[in-house]
C-alpha cells in the first residue's frame, strides 16, 4: 500500500502564562492508504493535538506533515483550507451540528461550495440513509439523540468523499450501546468506501477495532 500521510519529527509546544508544555516531542508516523489506525494515550497526552496537526488544523512548532507527497504546512492558509475540505473528514466528540439547520442541510453543508445545492442534498440524503437516519432527514439536531447526532456528523464527514477520516473520541459522549452503533456505521463505511482512518480514543475496546494500534506517551508514539 502507498503512504498517504507522512508525519516526520513533529513537535508542538504550548505556553500557558510562564509555563511551557512540550506536548509533542518529535512524533513520526507513516499512514498507508486504506489503513485503520488508533491512537491511545492518557488524558492530556496530546492525542487530539497530534490529530489536529495531522489533519492540517494546528501548525506544529517544527517537523513536517506530507499528504500524498505535498507539504501540508507548506501550503498557503487558503490552499490548506481547500485541502481539508476536499481530502479530509473530521468527526469530533462534540457533534458541531448547526441547530438552525435540519440534518439534511447540516450534512450537505460541506459540499455546497463544490456541488450544486441539488447534488449536495442528493448525496447527503444517500449518506443519511446509509447511517440509518433516512427517517430523520427533516429533523433538527435538538430533535435527535446523541447517537443520531454523531451518525449525522459521520455522514457530514464523508460528504466530499475524503481520502482520510480523522475521528477524535467519536463515542466519548455516548453510552456503550449507542457508541457501538456509531462505530458499526463508521467502520462499515470506511471499509466499503476504502477510506483511511485515524481514530483517537482512550478506550481499548474501541482501539482494537483498528488494524494498527499506537500509544502516545511522553510526547512520542510507542
Amino acid at each position: 500500500m502507498e503512504t498517504i500521510l507522512h508525519v516526520e519529527k513533529v513537535k508542538r509546544t504550548y505556553t500557558i502564562g510562564k509555563t511551557t508544555l512540550d506536548v509533542l516531542k518529535g512524533v513520526s508516523l507513516e499512514v498507508k492508504a486504506g489503513e485503520t489506525i488508533s491512537i491511545m494515550g492518557e488524558s492530556g497526552s496530546g492525542k487530539s493535538t497530534l490529530l489536529h496537526v495531522m489533519g492540517g488544523l494546528d501548525n506544529p512548532k517544527s517537523g513536517t506533515v506530507h499528504f500524498q507527497g505535498q507539504s501540508v504546512y507548506g501550503m498557503s492558509p487558503a490552499r490548506r483550507t481547500q485541502f481539508r475540505a476536499q481530502n479530509v473528514g473530521f468527526v469530533f466528540q462534540s457533534f458541531h451540528l448547526l441547530p438552525e439547520l435540519d440534518i439534511l442541510e447540516n450534512v450537505a453543508l460541506p459540499a455546497m461550495a463544490m456541488r450544486s445545492r441539488r447534488d449536495a442534498k442528493v448525496r447527503a440524503r444517500e449518506l443519511l440513509v446509509e447511517v440509518g437516519l433516512g427517517e430523520r432527514i427533516g429533523h433538527r439536531p435538538q430533535e435527535l439523540s446523541g447517537g443520531e447526532q454523531q451518525r449525522a456528523a459521520l455522514a457530514r464527514a464523508l460528504m466530499n468523499e475524503p481520502d482520510m477520516i480523522f475521528t477524535d473520541e467519536p463515542t466519548g459522549n455516548l453510552d456503550s450501546n449507542t457508541g457501538d452503533k456509531v462505530l458499526h456505521y463508521l467502520f462499515q463505511l470506511v471499509e466499503s468506501r476504502r477510506h483511511t482512518l485515524v481514530l483517537v480514543t482512550h478506550n481499548k475496546d474501541v482501539a482494537v477495532r483498528c488494524s494498527r494500534q499506537l500509544v502516545l506517551k511522553d510526547g512520542l508514539l510507542v
